[in-house]
């Protein structure tokens, strides 16, 4: 094992990956209860969709472990759920074996993509600087989710957020639980997360006995058999029209919308993770990307297969990060995690947000730092990464804050006069996010306009 998954080479230990992988799964395991409320909106069945979970969050896991050799858990992605059902299918009019059978494509394509190198090329085409904005940009943005699931910060119509009910109790186990995290982090026991996600479980339970409801209530059962996943099985080949979806123009910009917003989740996440575990080389580049970004691309594809939104990279992993997961072991420790959860449904659910957004909001906390990497003397370092990090939050969406963040480096750099530092394919990169954003006009108004720009510069630099 220790051959296998070089635990000597990455300094960290068996133990610590199980529990590093047990953290990131407990982290992650909201998942198992919200996709399936949220596909059940599209018209899917609730037990079918919790089998097809964790079912390819099983898999997602074991290739991602067994063949990256990464400790990054995969499950089907939060945000691209709701697309697919808000979006796709009640508001597009496609059915749900429509909407899985576009991820699948989607999925293919991605494959391709990993295959060629071409995700790798574009992710090693990243600034350094935007690179670790990326990562301190995802802490901002997991621990504003952590803030908002816990009720810390909640929706305010006069300015969008403010301060929630302090004095509630699942409020009050959700602070608690920050600052034991952080005593024992300070104490230098790095497994503070999982000791604390623990305590305070075991503690909501037992003020629930004595009346103070804190939403973590003592399980009816412990075990249970798991639905069947018949409803939802390779439904999106049955009863599907395939022929009518391939040739029908507006299917595939519901292809490339998946498409787009997986790609740069799972992006942002591995920068954030490799930054995390040391596992970037000192260009600043990913070691072994392309079988990190494969183990994705196929287990999206499955993913559609199996019956369920689009499987990605989580960032919760970063949870079992902090404790010292470095390897694949930790990844097939969550694994096994949801392999279990499928007997063990009814155990699961005193999981709350109480439990998960402290260690959310810690990570985020010690992810933040990777902003003190970022180069400041470079205006279009520092303009780009600052607004990566704030998009991110204000538009809830990792992939929406790379978009703004590239936009802004590549405009300042050409502002600069230093077109020739800008990667050839950060420009092609830009295109895509301008289409995204706004539409296809503005993407050729902006690409004419660059090049007038360039030509003109070269024309004064000759002069």
């Amino acid at each position: 094992m220790n051959k296998f998954f070089k635990l000597d080479e990455r300094n960290t230990t068996i133990k610590t990956e199980i529990l590093a992988g047990i953290t990131t799964f407990l982290s992650m395991s909201y998942i198992l209860i919200v996709n399936p409320l949220t596909l059940s909106d599209a018209g899917m069945d609730f037990g079918a969709v919790f089998t097809a979970t964790i079912i390819s969050a099983t898999i997602g896991c074991l290739i991602m472990g067994l063949y990256a050799n990464y400790p990054v858990a995969q499950a089907a992605g939060l945000g691209i759920n709701s697309f697919f059902t808000y979006t796709v299918v009640l508001s597009m009019g496609y059915t749900w074996e429509m909407a899985l059978f576009a991820i699948f494509v989607s999925g293919l394509i991605f494959i391709l993509l990993s295959l060629t190198g071409l995700r790798e090329t574009i992710i090693n085409a990243i600034p350094k600087s935007l690179k670790y904005a990326t990562s301190a940009g995802i802490g901002f943005f997991i621990a504003f989710i952590g803030l908002q699931t816990s009720g810390i910060v909640v929706d305010n119509p006069a300015t969008l957020v403010g301060l929630g009910d302090l004095t509630s109790p699942p409020v009050l186990l959700t602070l608690l639980g920050l600052l034991l995290m952080m005593f024992f982090h300070a104490r230098g026991n790095k497994f503070s997360i999982i000791i604390v996600m623990v305590t305070c479980t075991l503690l909501g339970m037992l003020l629930n006995i004595f009346g103070i409801d804190t939403g973590i209530h003592i399980p009816e059962a412990i075990v249970s058999m798991p639905p069947s996943i018949e409803p939802v099985f390779a439904k999106l080949f049955t009863d599907v029209d395939i022929l009518f979806l391939l040739t029908d123009v507006t299917f595939w910009t519901v292809v490339f919308s998946f498409l787009f917003v997986d790609f740069f989740d799972t992006t942002g996440t591995l920068v954030a993770v490799g930054s995390e575990a040391g596992l970037l080389d000192e260009d600043g580049n990913i070691i072994d990307s392309k079988k990190a970004l494969l183990s994705d691309s196929v287990a999206t594809t499955i993913g559609a297969v199996v019956g369920t939104s689009s499987v990605t990279s989580y960032i919760e992993s970063l949870s079992g990060i902090k404790l010292g997961g470095r390897t694949g072991l930790t990844a097939v420790t969550v694994a096994a995690c949801f392999l279990l959860a499928l007997f063990f449904a009814p155990l699961l659910s005193i999981v709350t947000s109480s439990i998960t957004a402290p260690a959310l909001i810690m990570v985020g906390t010690l992810m933040a730092v990777n902003k003190a990497k970022i180069n400041y003397d470079d205006f279009a370092d520092s303009a780009g990464a600052f607004i990566t990090m704030l998009m991110m939050i204000v538009a809830y969406s990792v992939a929406e804050g790379i978009a703004f963040g590239f936009l802004t480096y590549t405009f300042i750099k050409l502002a600069q006069g230093k077109y020739k530092e800008i990667h050839p394919v950060l420009y092609a990169i830009n295109i895509i996010f301008i289409v995204h954003l706004t539409s296809i006009k503005l993407a050729i108004v902006a690409v004419v306009l660059v090049g007038l720009y360039i030509a003109y510069m070269k024309y004064i630099a000759k002069k």
